[in-house]
């Protein structure tokens, strides 16, 4: 430790912090623009200028190395001057546009100004003007007069997202922040850059004039699309969501968060929203009441159970819903005396597991590996947030190995990290792959292997990466979950695991992979699997908040088989499944509902509604209660959300139990397995929000996805 002297306070930091550091230990604050915590030092903008006793002139803060008994005045005469003569400079070109800048109300540049700005300015040339560009459909840079140079994007491209997508050309007064030649921003972490500008030269594009920040009111909630469980701010004006920004979380999110979770928000507001129940008479949509819908439901169901029994009737609900919404669905059907509910829409092989698949650490812990093996996942676009700590992890030495597809997967452009040892291989080879790897780590420790294999030079040079370093974890990735072998390539990465000392788990797809499992909502005894129930052995299906043309395995031959249902209901928050449903039941996105997700790592998180339901759209829980009580079934008296969940054994506390969570596989190992590919939805396909999130489906992902759908199916991958 060395100790300091901070405006007249000691204080005691790790050598080799900065000023900086210790004055944010001292809780000192000294005024910034280009230093960020979680960025390199740039020391380009010069606001943090100190006086230090023993320098012949003031020095910045965020560069400048603690010492041994070191003098530092941060608010004295020297150094508020230096300040002050920076911000000088940087508003002889700033332009005096604060009345129509969307970032007014929450500048940087315009706080620090009142405090360290003149009163006039004694430049009187010609400001410079920069003349806007045009980089895609999320971020705005129209006004690019407003840019400070203070390089935050430019760094949090290369260093976070991992791809330098920005940067700066020409010097001086003509430096200006832009694109290579005239290319787009198209990382989907991209919209972090418009949280760390801290003037208004990048803004939301599709926020762009809707709003004052002063006008909005602020309220928690928890990402709805992937795993992570990203924590965000809603930002509602006229109970309309119109911004959403990340809300800080160390442990998961850190400070940022995926652009699906930035700008889905869209679709919340899109004409195809569904406000009212509708039934479908003569093949005409009409609208009804709620009353008169659930009692076509409950009669329906009634009649059909009657008629076929039970067994007939299932439900497919999404990994998106709440744990809430799940369990109730679950036990519904299990009131009825159906065992059929499957929320593994897109799996090929439904093995039964004795405990709760995940993540098998910390997401927290994804920055601090030493080695990693990815099995079966586009980790940057299947989980941007997992892939931004994983390369974290790269940057300080962790080995990165992938047994994958395409090559398009596993090039370091596409994965915007270096991979140092891929093996290419189809999925029907992934088995095989796994246990080459395992046959090398067998012949290096003098064990038996766990399956036939070669030991190639690809499986030693993976082998030899796992079983050195310390901090370890093999994760299997939505490919793996949903592979016609996917017990197999568990058990073999569970193996390969047990002999390196590394864990193993999944990169687990949705929202509330997870809790679906926690809730319940797999088949029973004898119950139908997803797969079962989508091809045509149902005579009523009840679907939760999913469109099985493209969140399920099946995907167009789905509506064939949904098709030949005597009845299928539809719940959801848009007009979905028009073609074979008979009702469809308007319930609550993320924003208009209370519930709990749970995510990868297993930790619980609930949030509140941040607007009023649209229309008489209705949360999914109290439409599946009602639903039960016409029905006629014991034990759906809930009164709110939290009632619900206290019905859920294990989310008590802040992360399930461990000993509910487990990646261990006792299967039979076979290294071939024909089936179909692996379904796993493209960026922004991944389920009904982003689907229908205009700014999303105008990225480049959105547009080349197809294109690499086909190239994929072409390689047999």
């Amino acid at each position: 430790m060395v100790e300091i002297e901070l405006d007249g306070q000691k204080v005691e930091v790790l050598e080799g912090s900065t000023v900086m550091h210790a004055a944010e230990k001292a809780g000192t604050y000294i005024p910034h623009f280009c230093y960020h915590k979680k960025l390199s030092i740039a020391a380009n903008c010069r606001m943090c200028l100190v006086d230090i006793e023993k320098a012949p002139k003031p020095m910045p803060a965020c560069a400048t190395p603690v010492t041994q008994g070191m003098i530092v005045h941060t608010k004295n005469e020297k150094a508020i001057k230096a300040q002050k003569g920076v911000m000088e400079f940087l508003l002889i070109n700033h332009p005096l546009d604060c009345p129509i800048c969307d970032q007014g109300g929450e500048c940087q540049l315009q706080d620090l100004a009142v405090g360290y700005g003149g009163s006039e300015s004694r430049y009187e040339e010609e400001k410079r003007v920069v003349f806007h560009k045009d980089v895609g459909p999320l971020i705005s840079m129209e006004e690019m007069s407003r840019c400070i140079h203070c390089t935050r994007c430019v760094r949090f491209g290369q260093e976070m997202a991992g791809v330098m997508e920005l940067g700066m050309s020409h010097r001086g007064e003509h430096a200006e922040i832009e694109t290579f030649v005239g290319m787009s921003v198209d990382s989907e972490l991209s919209g972090n850059m418009i949280d760390l500008c801290p003037v208004g030269a990048l803004t939301s594009k599709p926020f762009r004039y809707s709003a004052r920040t002063w006008e909005l009111s602020r309220r928690k909630s928890i990402s709805p699309h992937d795993s992570t469980g990203a924590n965000l701010i809603v930002q509602v004006k006229s109970n309309k969501v119109m911004r959403v920004v990340p809300l800080e979380n160390e442990d998961i999110n850190e400070c940022w968060i995926a652009d699906r979770d930035r700008f889905s928000y869209e679709a919340l507001n899109s004409d195809e929203r569904l406000t009212t129940p509708m039934l479908k008479q003569g093949g005409v949509w009409k609208t009804v009441d709620w009353q008169t819908a659930l009692e076509y439901v409950a009669n329906g169901l009634k009649q059909i159970k009657a008629d076929h029994g039970a067994g007939s009737i299932g439900t497919l609900a999404s990994p998106h819903s709440t744990l809430e919404e799940l369990y109730l669905a679950a036990t519904l059907m299990r009131g009825l005396g159906s065992e059929n509910i499957d929320y593994r829409l897109r799996h090929a092989e439904f093995s039964a597991s004795p405990s709760i698949r995940w993540l098998g650490t910390s997401i927290a812990s994804l920055s601090q590996l030493q080695r990693v093996l990815v099995v079966g996942s586009n980790l940057r676009k299947d989980h941007p947030l997992f892939a931004q700590r994983i390369r974290q992890s790269v940057r300080k030495g962790c080995v990165m190995s992938t047994i994958n597809s395409v090559a398009e997967l596993v090039s370091a452009d596409a994965w915007a990290m270096p991979v140092t040892h891929a093996v290419m291989a189809g999925p029907d080879a992934w088995a095989q792959s796994l246990a080459n790897v395992a046959t090398a780590i067998a012949a290096e420790k003098g064990v038996p292997a766990p399956a036939a294999g070669q030991a190639t030079d690809s499986a030693k040079a993976i082998a030899a990466s796992l079983l050195g370093g310390e901090r370890k974890a093999i994760l299997l990735g939505s490919a793996a979950a949903h592979h016609a072998n996917a017990s197999s390539l568990l058990a073999l990465a569970g193996w390969i695991a047990k002999q390196t000392g590394a864990t193993v788990g999944y990169l687990t797809e949705a929202a509330n992979t997870v809790g679906a499992q926690l809730a319940g909502a797999l088949p029973g005894n004898h119950g139908l699997n997803a797969a079962q129930m989508l091809d045509g052995k149902l005579k009523a299906v009840i679907l939760l908040n999913n469109e099985p043309e493209f969140d399920s395995a099946t995907g167009a031959r789905a509506k064939a088989s949904l098709n030949a249902a005597q009845m299928v209901v539809t719940l959801s928050p848009f007009k979905a499944n028009m073609d074979f449903s008979d009702v469809l039941l308007p319930i609550a996105p993320f924003t208009e509902t209370s519930g709990t997700f749970v995510n990868a790592e297993g930790r619980v998180q609930g949030f509140h509604a941040v607007v009023k339901p649209l229309g008489e759209t209705r949360p999914a829980w109290k439409v599946l209660r009602v639903l039960a009580n016409l029905l006629g079934l014991p034990g759906f008296d809930f009164e709110s959300s939290q009632d619900v969940l206290k019905q859920i054994a294990g989310v008590d506390a802040a992360l399930v139990p461990a000993d509910r969570l487990g990646n261990a596989s006792d299967a039979n190992i076979t290294l071939s397995a024909a089936g179909p590919l692996p379904a796993v939805a493209k960026i922004y396909q991944l389920d009904g929000l982003v689907r229908r999130a205009t700014s999303l489906q105008l990225t480049a992902d959105a547009r080349q996805g197809a294109g690499l759908q086909s190239r994929l199916e072409g390689a047999g991958a």
